[in-house]
């Protein structure tokens, strides 16, 4: 089976979320306090030197990390979880997927740890992350329909990214006041009854 090494409600709560959808079954291993020095740290870089979550262990005893990639993996296995390919959504999938990895991921390394790359403006550099984080997320919400998916009626693992995101910074109310597609599609994603219990134990709902 595979072992999701994470924490309730961070990043590897999308690969928790992604894997529920696609029925594959998984091991949860609550690795908090990973970011400092302690047990669960040392636990952690046993598999993955960066120490990062999510970190999962495959059924085959390979280590696999990076959620697009973990996105990728679940897409050999489950491919009806995004466009077919042929159509024009496959593409703004692909691209749309690795953005939000390339893009908005960034602005949380740099500012839930400002203190680690700007000791002298750690207050600066934290504000400038949020309010450029914000300025993706409003261009993001320009290319999406709300019908009730990113892509229309299929729900895709984009749309796990966006319920998932959405409970993150800069907040629930951010999002419901400034981007309306992307909340109507986390909306969407949140009220499926068998994502209910993953959702809540990542205090997502």
């Amino acid at each position: 089976m595979i072992k999701v090494y994470g924490v309730p409600g961070w990043g590897s709560a999308i690969s928790e979320v992604m894997l529920t959808l696609a029925e594959i079954p998984y091991h949860f291993v609550n690795v908090s306090g990973f970011d400092s020095d302690g047990v669960a740290r040392d636990l952690l870089k046993t598999m993955n030197p960066l120490c990062q979550v999510p970190t999962l262990t495959l059924e085959n005893g390979e280590v696999m990390t990076e959620t697009a990639a973990i996105s990728l993996m679940i897409l050999d296995r489950r491919p009806d979880l995004a466009p077919p390919v042929g159509r024009a959504e496959r593409q703004q999938f692909q691209r749309l997927l690795v953005w939000l990895v390339a893009n908005i991921y960034p602005t949380f390394t740099y500012a839930d740890y400002p203190e680690r790359w700007a000791p002298d403006a750690a207050a600066q550099l934290k504000k400038n992350c949020i309010e450029y984080r914000k300025s993706l997320y409003l261009w993001l919400n320009d290319q999406l329909s709300a019908e009730p998916y990113a892509f229309g009626e299929q729900l895709t693992l984009l749309d796990v990214y966006l319920a998932v995101m959405r409970s993150w910074g800069p907040g629930h109310d951010w999002f419901q006041d400034n981007t309306s597609n992307i909340s109507a599609i986390a909306d969407a994603v949140c009220q499926l009854p068998s994502l209910r219990s993953v959702l809540k134990s990542n205090a997502i709902i």
